[in-house]
């Protein structure tokens, strides 16, 4: 069966990473939407089986700033609303959140780097069981509070809301599983130079972690988004 995956890309080196092969092998067919093509409002909110909004370096809050950032929510809400497969990493779900109307808030720290998952138990139930014990790629400074309705997947010392699920149809995750960080972390380092900067971390020790964890992570992120797909079919 014929199946349309829509992935919304806000810069374009946070792409679909490892998560593309998994969504093809499972059928889909895959589009990205750029800021730079339409408008988000031309978007119909339900025409995809499945939307992706992927992360970005802006905050949901920033809107008169972005503007489309409003749009994105909007879209966002009336698919939410209609029970539409919908998944959101980083920026992507911190807008989740946003249109199911939880705040977003700076942590006041930035999580940069690598570092496991303490899941939840309802974690542990669903597809992020497959990341216990792997250290993942975090890159944010804000965090979301969890929507009325969904369950806290999992947690890290620095942020205790790390994803959330609502029914079957919406997986939020504040971390960053889609990243190939043995072969794509070049341009995250690049992409992200000033931001690292400014939070005094080196490049080198990030290289050297993404080199040793990448393939662990590749597997486990695959089995992850495969799981959670079958869930949704």
């Amino acid at each position: 069966m014929h199946k349309t995956a829509l992935a919304i890309r806000h810069v374009h080196f946070e792409d679909l990473g490892i998560f593309g092969a998994v969504l093809s092998e499972a059928g889909y067919t895959v589009r990205y939407h750029d800021l730079d093509a339409a408008p988000f409002a031309t978007l119909d909110p339900l025409e995809p089986d499945l939307l992706i909004v992927l992360g970005g370096p802006v905050g949901v809050y920033e809107s008169d700033a972005y503007p489309y950032l409003a749009e994105e929510t909007s879209l966002l809400a009336d698919r939410l609303a209609a029970e539409r497969p919908t998944l959101g990493i980083c920026l992507g779900a911190q807008q989740i959140a946003k249109a199911l109307g939880a705040a977003v808030r700076p942590m006041g720290h930035k999580e940069i780097g690598f570092g496991p998952l303490t899941l939840s138990d309802a974690g542990r139930a669903g597809p992020l069981r497959h990341l216990e014990g792997v250290p993942v790629l975090h890159w944010h400074g804000d965090a979301f509070q969890i929507p009325a309705g969904a369950e806290n997947l999992a947690s890290t010392p620095l942020c205790a809301t790390q994803g959330f699920a609502l029914g079957r149809h919406a997986l939020a995750l504040q971390f960053h599983p889609e990243v190939d960080v043995a072969a794509g972390i070049e341009r995250w380092l690049t992409g992200h130079a000033a931001e690292l900067a400014g939070a005094g971390i080196d490049p080198r020790v990030l290289r050297g972690q993404a080199a040793r964890i990448g393939p662990e992570l590749r597997e486990a992120g695959q089995r992850m988004l495969a799981e959670w797909l079958q869930g949704v079919a």
